[in-house]
């Protein structure tokens, strides 16, 4: 009897029956465990829709809706696949294994690594990230591209088959673009293309690194107790690539192709583009005239471009309950125990003075740390515990912060003087004026300023029998001839 011949789509259709029969199974468990179930025993079950995921990316990034929806599709497509074809014999497996890999393209601070991290974290896979700048060709200064998919496995801690279904993330890959000049190709950047293009298909990783000293070693004692050396390698397969850049000079290259391809009108139409709208015209060709290896991008068959931040989306940023910029700053003065807060106006500015900075969201962290640094430092050895930051603040922070220091070094030592003698010491307007200013010249908190001045007024004051008093400009430019004359005009009333 004839075998009959494999039907891909029919066995398709059973796994596909299967996965679904299987899913209402779970119905109520759903959500639980989401992404890769099982870490140490590195099943792979993931079980995560485009929609959530991209339902998740968006509570956390702001003005990339257009780029969340891809990216969270062909990620959620990548694994999902995955799950199939683990299921499927070598025979039964499409030839050619094309996956999602992708290319981010954008400025510096608009989020690609961010992204990246969330997608991993959500979906609970090995994550590893790199600066392609690192690498170079073998036989160059430089690290290992394989290097990468051998941290997978720690990062999986040591789970190979988890490691296997991992993410690999490299920034900067627009650095390793050849650079063709008067002397041909740069030989270093296209040999680091095309030991990548063979890990982002398939290729077998040796755990080992050869010119490790210590794997030698352990070789070596392995050879001589077993007879034998054990080779433990990770497939690429199923490892999912992202990679990005700022690709500076790209829309040149665009807007070069569009004004050969277009006549009259059109011309004058792609001259008015600003530089995102090139890049999301972004083609193959453009990439490889940018000086990328044909085959390289043809490993990349997914790209997209993310959206500049303007002042308006820095600003949403900051507003968003799930901000870690605004977040990790409270966090900071959290762990002196002061809580931190945000009027809307601060939010705004402090977008403002961001977007000058033109670094994207890394200049919120610039601008945040320039403002309340010097509070970050002073206000831990003071009594407050809170801090407002406002327009005030943003604009003029350090007298704020002046402010805010000589009213708690003025409030503490009304404190202990109170506690200490029954008395309460008020001050003027001028009186704290003229506190600040000798506390600055003589190199002194305002605290212990006070208890220099007036520290030994409790004599006088009791005698005075007074359970309060004001400090004058005078009392602290001459504070003991200052209550000295007040006690000897007050025995003089009391005599006559």
């Amino acid at each position: 009897m004839t075998k009959p011949a494999f039907d891909p789509d029919k066995k398709l259709d059973d796994l596909l029956n299967i996965e679904s029969e299987q899913a209402q199974q779970q119905s109520d468990t759903a959500g639980e465990k989401p992404g890769v179930d099982g870490k140490a025993s590195g099943k792979f079950d993931f079980d995560i829709k485009p929609e959530e995921l991209e339902s998740f990316l968006n509570q956390y990034v702001v003005d990339q809706e257009r780029t969340i929806e891809v990216i969270a599709t062909k990620v959620c497509t990548h694994f999902n696949r995955m799950k199939i074809e683990s299921r499927l014999t070598d025979d039964e497996r499409l030839v050619g294994n094309i996956k999602s890999n992708m290319l981010l393209i954008g400025p510096t601070g608009v989020g690609k690594t961010y992204i990246v991290k969330l997608i991993a974290k959500k979906i609970g896979v090995p994550f590893v990230k790199a600066d392609a700048t690192k690498f170079s060709e073998t036989g160059y200064v430089g690290g290992d591209v394989e290097d990468l998919v051998r941290e997978l496995v720690y990062e999986a801690d040591g789970d190979i088959n988890r490691a296997e279904y991992g993410i690999i993330y490299i920034d900067e890959i627009d650095k390793i673009a050849s650079s063709k000049g008067l002397y041909g190709p740069d030989v270093s950047r296209t040999g680091v293309q095309r030991n990548l293009l063979k890990l982002m298909e398939e290729a077998e990783v040796d755990l080992k690194t050869p010119h490790d000293l210590a794997s030698q070693v352990e070789a070596a004692m392995e050879a001589q107790r077993t007879g034998k050396v054990s080779r433990r390698k990770i497939n690429t397969r199923n490892i999912l690539f992202i990679v990005s850049g700022a690709f500076s000079g790209l829309e040149e290259i665009i807007g070069k192709r569009l004004n050969k391809q277009a006549i009259g009108f059109e011309k004058k139409k792609f001259s008015s583009l600003n530089r995102m709208d090139m890049l999301k015209m972004v083609r193959t060709e453009d990439l490889i005239e940018f000086g990328f290896e044909s085959e390289f991008v043809g490993r990349l068959p997914v790209y997209v471009v993310l959206n500049e931040l303007d002042e308006n989306g820095l600003y949403k940023i900051l507003k968003n309950k799930y901000s870690t910029v605004v977040l990790g700053k409270k966090m900071d003065f959290r762990a002196y125990g002061i809580d931190l807060s945000f009027d809307d106006e601060a939010l705004r500015l402090l977008s403002q003075k961001a977007h000058e900075e033109k670094t994207g969201a890394r200049g919120l962290l610039s601008v945040f740390e320039k403002v309340l640094i010097k509070f970050e430092k002073s206000l831990p050895s003071t009594q407050i515990k809170t801090l407002e930051a406002t327009a005030e603040l943003v604009n003029d922070p350090d007298m704020v912060l002046k402010h805010l220091l000589i009213e708690d070094g003025i409030h503490s030592f009304q404190k202990s003087f109170l506690v200490d003698h029954g008395i309460y010491l008020d001050f003027d307007e001028a009186a704290i004026k003229k506190i600040q200013e000798m506390a600055g010249e003589r190199l002194k908190s305002v605290k212990q300023l006070c208890n220099d001045l007036f520290n030994d007024y409790y004599h006088g004051l009791r005698l005075l029998k007074m359970d309060h008093f004001t400090i004058t400009s005078d009392a602290v430019e001459h504070p003991g001839e200052y209550l000295n004359e007040i006690i000897k005009n007050n025995f003089n009333k009391s005599a006559r």
